[in-house]
């Protein structure tokens, strides 16, 4: 049996929510969001999370999915996904997958394993060997206990580095095993589109984007951010536009230095995210909403 749903994608700013509205009303379809900020609670105006009006009109799934300090991941979020598309397609409809995560639509569509959470504690002490010893001398560790993954990785390469030896630590079995354990479950149909807008034009609609999310209120979102007093390496921590801002409320720069940092930043997430797109799917179909329209919605017919 064959699941059925519709995906598009693209990079932050692009619009991709108010096509992915139009196009799920046009429809009568669901939206699952593709997005690793959006799954948590509490992070609204910074992340873009579509509004109570639009999840009134259309259903929305895989919006708040974690309370922090939960750290999700992309197997959690391909697992949960598919549970989703398996009771929409029940239901009779084909919903449609819209965000800027690549990662995450890749687990669900190529069913990667289903590697274990790592030990937060396991984590920080991973880090502190390594800022005193060096990440040479973790990759000599990692190859004792993961020869398979260590030979694929540059001996500098801290962060899968760490990463595999995190999940060897805490699962007791080295991340290459794991790597082999794909998950036995129904193929997705899913044509994947990407909304594109020409570069000058996205580098003004982030501007305006990130000063609209301020005047919306994020720096009060921001500072709730702050007293939860998370480790800096959590994933929200490191989320564009947090995390200048971040800096700004410990007085590390100023709002107008945090605010332009904030910007820069975005519009150079953006363009790695186009980028992945580019190496990562190359049978999407590019273009932009009036183009994609017509043969998105007759993807998310039945």
């Amino acid at each position: 049996m064959h699941l059925k749903a519709a995906a598009l994608m693209g990079p932050t700013g692009t619009g991709k929510s108010v096509v992915a509205m139009e196009a799920a009303a046009r429809t009568g379809s669901s939206i699952i969001a593709c997005d690793s900020m959006q799954v948590y609670s509490g992070l609204d105006i910074g992340t873009a999370k579509p509004s109570s009006n639009d999840r009134a009109e259309v259903r929305h799934f895989m919006l708040d999915c974690a309370v922090l300090p939960d750290v999700y991941s992309a197997a959690r979020w391909a697992r949960e996904a598919r549970q989703v598309i398996e009771a929409e397609n029940a239901r009779g409809e084909v919903p449609l997958i819209t965000g800027g995560t690549g990662l995450y639509l890749r687990a669900l569509l190529e069913q990667l394993a289903d590697i274990p959470d790592e030990d937060a504690d396991v984590r920080l002490r991973l880090e502190q060997e390594a800022a005193s010893i060096g990440i040479p001398a973790m990759h000599a560790r990692l190859a004792k206990a993961d020869a398979q993954t260590a030979a694929r990785l540059s001996p500098n390469d801290t962060q899968r580095i760490l990463r595999a030896l995190a999940v060897f630590e805490s699962s007791g079995a080295p991340l290459s095993e794991w790597a082999r354990k794909r998950p036995a479950a129904a193929k997705i149909d899913c044509p994947l589109f990407v909304l594109s807008v020409e570069r000058p034009q996205l580098r003004q609609r982030l501007e305006a984007r990130f000063h609209a999310m301020l005047a919306a209120g994020w720096l009060k979102e921001m500072r709730w951010l702050a007293s939860l007093e998370l480790p800096d390496r959590h994933p929200a921590m490191r989320a564009v536009g947090y995390r200048q801002l971040l800096a700004h409320e410990r007085d590390e720069c100023s709002l107008d230095e945090a605010v332009e940092k904030g910007i820069v930043a975005t519009r150079q997430y953006a363009k790695r995210q186009e980028t992945w797109f580019r190496h990562q799917a190359a049978s999407a179909v590019w273009g932009d909403a009036d183009a994609l329209m017509p043969a998105l919605t007759r993807a998310l017919q039945p």
